[in-house]
C-alpha cells in the first residue's frame, strides 16, 4: 500500500483553498491527516472535506512541525507565503505555492505537470515548488504538444479573464453592479476591485502597467512561459478582464518553424493529457467559460490555419481558473511529487 501523507492547506477557507480541498478529495489523494490552516480570524470555523467537517487551525510558525506536515499547499497570498513557507520547509515539508511570490526564483521550479514534470526533481534545493499564473497554465498545456510537433517560433495571446481571478471581492463587485443595473442604479454603483465598472464592460488592464507598456499580468505570461518551457519563445500578451465570474478564455495565434495542418494539430491536441478538444463549428460546439466550470481539463476549439501563412495556427482555449489555473495544477504537482518520491 502506498504511503499516506500529512497535508496542510494554507488559506483553506479561501476560494482556491476550497477548490484544493475538493480536488484532493476527488482524486483520493493519499492523506493520513488533513490540516486546514488560516489566520486566527478563522478559528472556530470549519472546512468541508468529503462528508466531513474539519476545524481550521491557526497558521503559525510552529504548526507545521507540531502537526508533522509533509506536504504544504499554500494559497493565501504572496505575503503569507513569504512569511510562513520557510517554516514549513524547515519542518521537513515540501511546499507547493500557488502565489506569485516564488515563481521567478531561479532556485525554485515552476511546474505544470503536463509540460515540465521533470523540474519537480529540483524541489530539494529550496523545498518549494511554484504553481504558475492561471492564464499561463492553461496556455502552456496547449502549447507543449504543438511545440513538440511543429516547434513554436512565436505566440500571440489575448486573454478574457473572469473576475474570480481577482478574488471573491471582485466577483461580488460584478454581481452587485449587475443588481444595480437591473435596479437602474448602475451609475451610482461603486467599483473598488477594478479601476472601472466591470458589469457590461471589458477592461484591458490586469495588474499594473510597466515601463514597456505591458501589464504585470502580461509579463507574467511571457516570463513564466520561458521558465516552464525551458526555452525562450517570443510571446506577446494582451490581458483583458471580462464580466464573467469564473473560467478564463484565451485566443491564441501560434507561429511555427514548419507548415502546420489544422486537422493534424487537432489530432495532436486530442492525444494530449488533460486536453479536451471541442471543435465542431457546424454545430456551434466550441469552448466557453461555462464549459469549464468545475472541470479539471483545458478545453480547446476554433482550431484553424491562417488565411495567409501556412506556418500559423489559431485556436481558442478555456479552463476553470480556480481549478486548472490554481487548485488542480497544485494537486497534480503534489501527485507527481508523491510518485517521484515513492520511486526512490
Amino acid at each position: 500500500m502506498s504511503k499516506k501523507y500529512n497535508v496542510a492547506v494554507v488559506g483553506a477557507n479561501g476560494a482556491v483553498g476550497e477548490e484544493i480541498l475538493a480536488v484532493l478529495h476527488e482524486v483520493s489523494f493519499p492523506i493520513n491527516k488533513l490540516v486546514p490552516l488560516a489566520s486566527s480570524r478563522s478559528l472556530g470555523k470549519y472546512v468541508e472535506y468529503g462528508n466531513k467537517e474539519i476545524a481550521i487551525k491557526e497558521l503559525t510558525n510552529s504548526v507545521f512541525e507540531e502537526e508533522d506536515i509533509e506536504i504544504a499547499l499554500f494559497s493565501a497570498g504572496g505575503s503569507i507565503s513569504a512569511q510562513f513557507a520557510s517554516f514549513a520547509v524547515k519542518a521537513g515539508a515540501v511546499v507547493i505555492d500557488n502565489t506569485s511570490h516564488f515563481r521567478m526564483d531561479e532556485d525554485i521550479p515552476l511546474v505544470v505537470p503536463e509540460v515540465n514534470p521533470e523540474d519537480i526533481a529540483k524541489w530539494k534545493k529550496s523545498g518549494i515548488i511554484a504553481n504558475p499564473n492561471c492564464s499561463t497554465i492553461q496556455m502552456v498545456q496547449a502549447l507543449k504538444p504543438l511545440d513538440d510537433a511543429y516547434t513554436l517560433t512565436r505566440v500571440d495571446v489575448s486573454t478574457y479573464q473572469a473576475t474570480s481571478g481577482a478574488g471573491k471581492n471582485a466577483m461580488e463587485e460584478l454581481v452587485n453592479q449587475m443588481k444595480d443595473f437591473f435596479s437602474f442604479k448602475l451609475e451610482d454603483s461603486q467599483h473598488k476591485a477594478f479601476k472601472h465598472q466591470i458589469a457590461l464592460n471589458v477592461i484591458p488592464q490586469i495588474d499594473v502597467f510597466l515601463e514597456n507598456g505591458y501589464t504585470k499580468e502580461e509579463m507574467k505570461m511571457v516570463n513564466e512561459t520561458t521558465k516552464i518551457m525551458n526555452r525562450e519563445i517570443p510571446l506577446s500578451a494582451t490581458c483583458v478582464r471580462v464580466p464573467t465570474l469564473r473560467g478564463h478564455a484565451e485566443a491564441l495565434t501560434l507561429t511555427f518553424e514548419t507548415e502546420v495542418n489544422a486537422d493534424e494539430a487537432r489530432d495532436t491536441l486530442k492525444k494530449a493529457s488533460n486536453i479536451v478538444v471541442l471543435d465542431d463549428t457546424k454545430n456551434s460546439i466550441y469552448p466557453m467559460p461555462v464549459t469549464s466550470l468545475g472541470k479539471n481539463e483545458t478545453f480547446v476549439g476554433r482550431i484553424r490555419g491562417d488565411i495567409f501563412s501556412k506556418n500559423m495556427l489559431h485556436l481558442f482555449i478555456v479552463a476553470d481558473n480556480l481549478r486548472v489555473g490554481a487548485a488542480t495544477n497544485a494537486v497534480r504537482i503534489a501527485q507527481k511529487w508523491v510518485e517521484m518520491e515513492e520511486k526512490k
